[in-house]
């Protein structure tokens, strides 16, 4: 196919004259009026239609007036003094209001000789489609920013940490006094102890509670990725970083609190990064040649020795005389049996909000002396998830003994069979037989574990009727964590 090209303009400054003409005509044909001003801002001419509106049956009639004695609510001299469009507005009249647009005109050099403006609708329902996809992106907006605040503000108070024993007050009075302070705190506990409900309540008691306390598991990351959730990233510096390059939670917590959970587990690599920023409260993000500044308190816990790991080589000495400022041991479950009614009631009244619609349960005496008697390996997380198991599968609020040992961690039968009642039946059998299997449970804690993770989940999908999306909902677990689980222990759904 032939291109004819004969009926081309002569000229590129054709083709750009015929451009502007078309566009005005355009325009002039498809608005509800148009008008241009000279560089006094003096009318030099008005469509018909557009005249007439604004009482000039004649448009030579407003030839060479201000613009404001034609429209009153013109401005059209600001956008001559100003030589900068007013590319849409809202011209209130004394009939409807109508939509606008005004242009500069500009000669050769730049000066400005006049406008041009142009009434684009004089009803504003034309735009409401374009109004309600601004008002529902500013209303997500404001919704999304406020959950990220909500979700890094402090969830815990000091009264969270459940409690009347002498070890418990200790720890909440060296709590409330590190949070009127500014230096680094260090919280030392098994896992399960309750230090990031610590963390939260000393950040929420601070003068920094009004910022954000962001939090970083980081046994959770691999090294690979760890230094970028930390320090940020400049594009490109990973493999898969995107080309506006990623924030890191030193920066998302600035003027906050930065809660590094599992410090011990942090590269020696990246404990010198940390010390720095300690130190210096500066940071220089990966692939980038900036260096960021950083007004952040650092909580850090571990549930290891680093005293050991510091003799050992594998913790910086300097990070850790750094971090080892205000120290707080949260207290191992065991140390507090005084505790473990309250905390068992105080659980027993957040899951039955959860799952059973209000519903009040009760422990019953030798419920009471089994959860004592316990060691509590996993501590107030432990307590919390053998609670969970019993009032998901319970079909009374009153539990007992019977009720609570099959969910009981390996090797306890004998202290467990203490308190059990002794009378003979179905439901003594099955309990026995239960505490029979627990003690033949693998010694290794990690297999102790999977056995205990393996039955809780087998439990929750039967009382859901394997219905996955349910069960993960009830327990408080991702849909994609769960059918992961259950491919990796094996469980039929």
């Amino acid at each position: 196919m032939m291109t004819d090209w004969a009926g081309l303009p002569a000229t590129y400054g054709d083709v750009l004259r015929r451009a502007m003409d078309s566009l005005f005509r355009t325009f002039e044909n498809f608005s509800e009026g148009t008008f241009i001003v000279d560089a006094q801002a003096r009318v030099v001419w008005i469509n018909k239609r557009y005249a007439a509106r604004f009482g000039f049956p004649d448009p030579q009639q407003a030839i060479g007036r201000d613009c404001e004695a034609v429209i009153p609510n013109s401005l059209m001299r600001e956008v001559v003094n100003t030589g900068k469009p007013i590319l849409l507005d809202i011209m209130e009249t004394d009939r409807e209001p109508l939509v606008v647009t005004r242009l500069p005109l500009k000669d050769d050099t730049g000066a400005t000789i006049g406008a041009v403006g142009f009434a684009l609708f004089d009803e504003l329902k034309a735009l409401t489609p374009l109004f309600s996809q601004y008002s529902r992106l500013q209303q997500e907006l404001i919704a999304t920013r406020q959950s990220l605040a909500q979700a890094r503000r402090a969830r815990h108070t000091f009264g969270s940490f459940v409690g009347t024993s002498a070890a418990s007050l200790e720890v909440k009075r060296q709590a409330r006094r590190a949070a009127q302070l500014e230096a680094p705190v260090l919280l030392s506990g098994e896992t399960g102890t309750g230090k990031a409900l610590l963390a939260h309540a000393i950040h929420g008691g601070s003068a920094r509670a009004h910022r954000p306390l962001v939090s970083v598991n980081v046994a959770a990351l691999p090294e690979t990725l760890l230094e970028a959730e930390l320090f940020g990233a400049a594009p490109g510096a990973y493999a898969g970083t995107d080309r506006k390059g990623r924030v890191g939670k030193f920066e998302l917590a600035n003027g906050g609190t930065l809660f590094l959970g599992e410090i011990g587990d942090l590269p020696l690599p990246l404990q010198g990064a940390l010390l720095r920023v300690l130190q210096d409260k500066e940071f220089e993000p990966p692939g980038s040649n900036r260096i960021a500044h950083a007004d952040v308190r650092i909580i850090a816990a571990t549930s290891v020795d680093l005293p050991a790991l510091v003799a050992a080589g594998r913790f910086r000495a300097d990070l850790f005389y750094r971090l080892n400022v205000l120290t707080i041991h949260a207290p191992a479950l065991r140390e507090r049996p005084s505790d473990i009614e309250a905390l068992a009631y105080a659980m027993l009244e957040d899951l039955a909000a959860q799952t059973r619609g209000g519903a009040h349960f009760e422990l019953q005496d030798d419920a009471l002396r089994l959860l004592c008697a316990y060691d509590w390996p996993g501590n107030v997380r432990e307590l919390r998830n053998t609670l969970e198991r019993a009032v998901m599968l319970s079909d009374s609020e009153r539990i007992d003994a019977r009720t609570l040992a099959p969910f009981l961690g390996a090797g306890q039968g004998g202290a467990f069979a203490a308190v059990l009642p002794k009378a003979a039946g179905p439901a003594h059998a099955s309990g026995a037989a239960d505490l029979a299997d627990i003690a033949a449970a693998p010694a290794l804690w990690s297999d102790a574990m999977a056995a205990y993770e393996k039955r809780f989940l087998s439990d929750a999908l039967r009382a859901n009727g394997g219905r996955v999306i349910d069960t993960a909902k009830q327990i408080g677990m991702g849909r994609a964590t769960l059918y992961k689980k259950i491919a990796a222990h094996g469980i039929e759904v």
